[in-house]
């Protein structure tokens, strides 16, 4: 009987390890999430949030970073400003800017149009009307007069609701003529020239040539009156208070150019009374600006994210909990704690990828989207269009860890108990 013992055991096959298949482990963890598919979607809607969010975000941002980038190089990429410092000698040398300013820094390669300005200090007795002293009719006292050269306007890009503005002709015969600002205008209850309106600046009479509609720079000349610099020179003297500027308008990519020049220009024998103020780097104000946007939306995103993952991990667990005796099935069948960790760590993973497919497709739209209602060029990285899916399954693994861990330590009698 030994021996016979002996010989059904010499020729018994071994028990195989038990295996689970890919592709059988992707059916398993399908077959989970079709079982409950509200559950399932809500699951997943904190990740497709999150990922959503983070694509949202760093589309936003580049295309914003774009936009300003473009409205950059259109004004201030083309705008340079000069200072008259007066250098050792501004006690003694009132305006540095001499009459023919204008030409000079006009011969500059790629200068467009060029200006210098000043704001006229009036006396308490200086008030602005729109009629002589002595008629109560239309005063303001808040205008601020601004004495300017021909090229301001051009240079502010001034378009005119009426009439023009003043030219060479105006500043060689110190004509009394004043352009106004539409607020301006509006104060002094100026509201055609067809009548020939004139304003008083105390007892000194300006014919109103223009009405300035809007200005590209220097919004402050909306709300004031500017006459010729020649006219303002004659009647009140050189600036005292505030020393003049000018104002220069440039082709794109010529402004440090014209910074460089423009001090030798106006002044060869004396450039240290000018100080040219270049536009800053247009590069460091797209980063500053990124940098902000990204900053402040991708906590957001990631707060979102965590959300996403705190739901998958909250409802995995719970599945491990329903499904204890599933479980305890399975393991009396053969299968392995490694076996029930993977099942559940691919529920997870697969929740967190179709999180992540439908996160990126919303987020990719909604940039669209924005972008087409503002008439922007949407700028979405590739790179984060791929990676943004991976994501959503990294989410998905971290979520799913410890509920696939405590799922594979449920002993097989306890769960088949339960």
């Amino acid at each position: 009987m030994t021996r016979s013992r002996s010989k059904h055991r010499a020729g018994t096959r071994p028990i195989g390890r038990s295996r689970l298949a890919p592709w059988d482990l992707f059916a398993e963890a399908t077959a989970g999430i079709l079982q409950r598919p509200a559950r399932s979607i809500l699951t997943a809607l904190g990740t497709v949030l999150g990922v959503g969010a983070f694509i949202a975000v760093l589309g936003l941002t580049g295309t914003a970073a774009s936009q300003i980038d473009t409205r950059f190089n259109e004004l201030t990429a083309t705008e340079v400003g000069v200072e008259d410092t007066g250098g050792q000698d501004a006690d003694r040398v009132a305006l540095a800017f001499p009459q023919d300013a204008d030409a000079r820094v006009g011969r500059l390669n790629g200068v467009t149009a060029a200006g210098v300005y000043w704001r006229v200090r009036l006396g308490p007795e200086e008030p602005v009307r729109a009629a002589p002293l002595g008629i109560a009719n239309g005063a303001d006292d808040q205008t601020q007069v601004i004495a300017a050269s021909a090229g301001v306007l051009d240079a502010a890009n001034a378009r005119f609701d009426q009439g023009r503005s003043f030219d060479r002709f105006h500043e060689q015969h110190h004509q009394q003529v004043a352009v106004l600002g539409r607020a301006t205008a509006a104060r002094l209850g100026i509201t055609t020239l067809r009548t020939s309106p004139a304003i008083y600046i105390g007892d000194t009479a300006f014919s109103v040539i223009g009405v300035v509609e809007d200005v590209d720079r220097k919004p402050e000349l909306l709300m004031s009156i500017v006459i010729p610099r020649a006219t303002a020179e004659r009647i009140w003297g050189p600036p005292e208070d505030a020393r003049a500027q000018m104002l220069i308008s440039t082709q794109l990519g010529a402004a440090s150019q014209v910074a460089r020049g423009a001090a030798v220009a106006l002044r060869p024998e004396h450039p240290e009374y000018f100080n040219a103020i270049p536009p800053p780097d247009p590069r460091t104000l797209r980063a500053a600006v990124g940098n902000d946007l990204g900053q402040l939306f991708l906590i957001l995103a990631v707060v979102c994210l965590i959300i996403g993952a705190v739901g998958i991990a909250n409802t995995t667990l719970v599945a491990v909990m329903e499904r204890t005796g599933e479980i305890g099935l399975r393991r009396a069948l053969g299968a392995r704690g490694r076996h029930i960790t993977l099942q559940f760590l691919t529920e997870s993973m697969t929740l967190g990828l179709l999180g992540g497919i439908v996160g990126t497709s919303a987020g990719t739209a909604s940039v669209v989207i924005v972008s087409a209602v503002q008439q922007w060029t949407p700028v979405i990285n590739v790179t984060t269009l791929a990676a943004a899916p991976a994501l959503g399954l990294v989410t998905g693994l971290l979520a799913g860890l410890y509920p696939a861990w405590r799922a594979s330590r449920i002993p097989p009698v306890e769960a088949l108990r339960r």
